[in-house]
């Protein structure tokens, strides 16, 4: 099949074929760790024309699975098993029988559609452009046409009422993001504590190609479910605690009145 320089085929309805920077870009992958994939043979060889690598669909499925299992904490060797027997005819979410219940959200998040007019009422001159900047930077405002949109309700709900009590927008960006690096590293704490206690055995087994008892993926899942406010409850319960013990430390740190002296 002959294709343009654009990658596309010439042929409406067939596959679109792509070279190797075009399949990197649709990834979301460098040129260098998709060749060190190939190397690691995780993705199959490219169609060959003369000296130029043709790749398609599957390809990229594979890249995207590849990331998806490394999101998930596996290894390269470990996402090798298991693309070994992808191979032998099994999709990776059936051979672990657990993408529904592993990909559940946690969240319960409402995003929040807002015009510039109203989000200026909610933060009260303080929708500058430098702060709107900031909060598309980190991602809690997205543009949607003329519009905004509010990752989270419970977060806009938080942010205006400190503006409102004397908080910079600004410190509660930066505040915002510091508090992201945190989350971000209890999830990686949490997520291993399941990955290596919860779901080894199942990751094994999968790994070997055959496929999963259903009372064993009930089993996993109700444990999930189960899972999710415990880990709710545990941070909330530990930075609670945590903002008694500062404040604690914070009264003990103020200078003691001194007492008038007696007449």
């Amino acid at each position: 099949m002959a294709n343009d320089e654009s990658g596309g085929p010439d042929t409406p309805g067939e596959e679109r074929e792509y070279r190797v920077a075009e399949l990197a870009e649709e990834a979301g992958i460098s040129v260098r760790t998709l060749r060190f994939y190939r190397e690691r043979k995780l993705v199959p060889p490219p169609r060959r024309e003369g000296r130029i690598a043709w790749y398609n669909g599957h390809h990229l499925a594979r890249l995207r699975t590849i990331t998806a299992l490394l999101d998930r904490g596996h290894t390269l060797g470990g996402i090798a098993e298991l693309l070994s027997a992808f191979e032998r005819g099994r999709g990776v979410g059936d051979l672990l029988g657990l993408s529904g219940a592993i990909a559940a959200p946690w969240s319960e998040e409402s995003p929040v559609r807002l015009t510039p007019d109203v989000l200026a009422d909610h933060f009260w001159g303080e929708d500058t452009e430098e702060n709107l900047a900031a909060a598309l930077d980190l991602g809690f405002l997205a543009m949607d046409g003329d519009d905004l949109v509010h990752i989270s309700r419970r977060l806009l709900d938080a942010s205006t009422t400190l503006v409102r009590n004397g908080v910079p927008l600004s410190a509660v960006i930066a505040a915002g993001r510091e508090v992201r690096i945190h989350a971000d590293a209890l999830a990686d704490t949490f997520t291993t504590l399941v990955r290596r206690h919860v779901l080894a055995d199942i990751l094994t087994h999968a790994a070997s190609g055959d496929p999963l008892p259903p009372t064993e993926v009930a089993r996993v899942t109700e444990a999930l479910d189960q899972l999710r406010p415990i880990v709710k409850t545990v941070v909330d319960a530990e930075v609670s605690m945590a903002m008694d013990r500062r404040v604690r430390a914070e009264l003990e740190s103020w200078p003691t009145p001194t007492p008038p002296a007696a007449d």
